[in-house]
């Protein structure tokens, strides 16, 4: 019997050992796919940048651009031209681009590309989203030191063009390319937002267009604009179509009627303030206009644009960048020709304004974002092509395209850009008079225009802005009743959605959390985790046979 039992706990003590051989090397192989599996979730983290005391020319360098452009072949065929030129410079320097028509779709493909190392060179970026790219770090590269390298550096003696000095860069572009302390962007492009106005109806309603329009005058004009006659049609265009307020982005609309107002949106730090008494006010007020028909949004009817050139819309918000398809004589415009309503005159003001006194605007436009390598020689590269899309001719030529304005004093204090501006109504194309009205309202302005606070999560409140107020339009079209119950629901379900009750502030710095495991990942680990279960549970019952049989 002893010796029976003394058989029996040596073959579980085999058993076990060898079972236990097999789990080390099972637990050190899901080991390395968990690590695996979380390196490709994460980012690995790049070792600082250290700017190269010269540029390697004998060196073949691939640099990937991710560019923006709205459509517009002159943009395209600028982005073009800058490469070739660059590349002309540069020899050993390929440049690729990947064109887009959304920044979003930049946005989204960068994360995803930061996931599995294989993010851009460059990319047409918005500060709010290099808060979420700054992932890990060194994933993007820091500018501070390079910036004012006297080689290689903004105006650099090295340089093989005429970019511009940090003197002949405007110093509030500049600036919007900081998160916290440190430089993370180069400007490229600025806009703001205008109102495009349809002067002949206001006129034919039998108001006068001010300087600055408030709010209170828009609002009054659009209930007017909706008076229909006899037989069902609007009295003013005699169409049975009539949005007299169209709002392309309603993100900055929220954000700027919170601005004017002094209210609060969101702080350096990351907090949100989003959700307060002023912005109830604000959607009562939409709800009203929008129970009426009298307002509308471009998620909800389309851009504003087409509306404005058909004269079924009186006043359109869209961005300087837009003022290409403003207006009868627009050279861009995405409606039949024979839609367009001819002598419809169109001017230009800042948006509706609470005190007029005191005007106050959106500062906006694309950036540029520069990744960081291993290899120092291709950052250099990537950053001398970041440099040289500052130069005059690429700034002079882009601005012309739309309502943009050059980031540098350098270009815009040109002749050549001075003799744009003053030749407005030359034609219909590159002196489009509205597109060069729309370019003057932001000169005119620039110390009136702000920046939001950049943080990690600020991208998610600039979306929560514009659907708080997409959400109120949609349930008053529905016939929901809006009131203090609705707003307090709508808080919370937009700060679910947008996870804002999840953002932990801490400025501009902090790294960002992507979230949890893919699908992929999870299933895949859950499965190794199985199979670590049935092999347990296989090798038990495999000693319990070999028990059986030995008795």
């Amino acid at each position: 019997m002893m010796k029976s039992v003394n058989g029996f706990t040596k073959k579980i003590r085999s058993t076990l050992s060898h079972l236990g051989r097999r789990a080390v090397v099972l637990f050190v192989l899901i080991s390395m796919c968990m690590t695996v599996l979380t390196g490709c979730h994460g980012s690995k983290n790049m070792a600082e940048f250290a700017v190269p005391d010269s540029f390697d020319t004998g060196k073949q360098i691939e640099v990937v651009f991710w560019a923006k452009n709205d459509t517009n072949a002159r943009q395209t065929a600028i982005y073009e031209k800058a490469v070739t030129d660059f590349e002309a410079l540069y020899p050993n320097v390929t440049v690729t681009i990947r064109l887009y028509n959304d920044y979003s779709k930049i946005y989204n493909d960068v994360i995803t590309n930061i996931a599995t190392g294989t993010t851009p060179n460059i990319c047409i970026t918005y500060p709010d989203h290099i808060a979420t790219y700054l992932t890990s770090e060194n994933q993007v590269l820091c500018l501070d030191d390079i910036m004012y390298d006297e080689k290689y550096g903004l105006g650099g003696s090295e340089l093989l063009y005429n970019g511009p000095t940090k003197d002949e860069m405007i110093d509030k572009y500049l600036n919007e390319g900081k998160i916290g302390e440190h430089y993370y962007a180069l400007p490229y492009m600025r806009s703001t937002e205008a109102l495009y106005i349809n002067k002949t109806y206001v006129e034919k309603l039998g108001y006068e267009v001010p300087d600055v329009v408030t709010w209170d005058y828009i609002w009054e004009v659009s209930e007017a604009a909706m008076a229909k006659g006899a037989d069902g049609n609007f009295t003013i265009n005699g169409q049975n179509v009539m949005i007299p307020f169209i709002y392309k982005s309603t993100d900055n609309m929220m954000i700027q009627m919170l601005r004017q107002q002094n209210a609060g949106y969101s702080t350096a730090a990351g907090e949100v303030n989003l959700f307060n008494d002023t912005t109830k006010e604000v959607l009562s007020t939409i709800s009203a206009h929008s129970a009426t028909r009298a307002f509308s949004t471009f998620k909800i009817s389309s851009y504003p644009a087409n509306f404005l050139n058909a004269g079924q819309c009186i006043f359109a918000v869209d961005s300087t960048a837009g003022s290409t398809w403003m207006g009868p004589d627009a050279p861009l415009s995405d409606i039949c020709s024979d839609d367009i309503i001819s002598g419809i005159e169109v001017v230009v003001r800042p948006i509706p304004q609470y005190d007029t006194e005191n005007p106050v605007m959106i500062s906006q436009g694309p950036s540029i974002c520069i990744f960081n390598k291993d290899d120092p020689q291709v950052v250099l590269a990537s950053w001398m092509f970041a440099q040289f899309l500052l130069t005059n001719e690429v700034q002079i030529a882009y601005a012309q395209t739309e309502g943009y304005i050059p980031v540098t004093s350098k270009a815009q204090n040109t002749q050549e850009y001075i003799d744009y501006l003053n030749n407005s109504g030359a034609d219909n194309d590159l002196y489009y008079d509205i597109k060069i009205a729309s370019t003057k309202l932001l000169l005119d302005n620039i110390d009136n225009t702000f920046v939001t606070p950049v943080f990690n999560g600020s991208a998610s409140v600039r979306d929560a802005a514009g659907q708080l107020i997409e959400k109120t339009v949609t349930s008053t079209r529905r016939k929901e009743t809006i009131d203090d119950a609705y707003f307090d629901e709508l808080f919370a379900n937009i700060q679910s959605l947008y996870r804002l009750d999840q953002i932990e502030g801490g400025g501009r710095d902090g790294a960002v959390d992507l979230g949890p495991l893919p699908v992929g990942a999870r299933v895949l680990l859950i499965s190794l985790g199985i199979v670590w279960l049935f092999i347990i549970i296989y090798q038990a019952k495999l000693l319990l046979f070999d028990n059986k049989r030995k008795r």
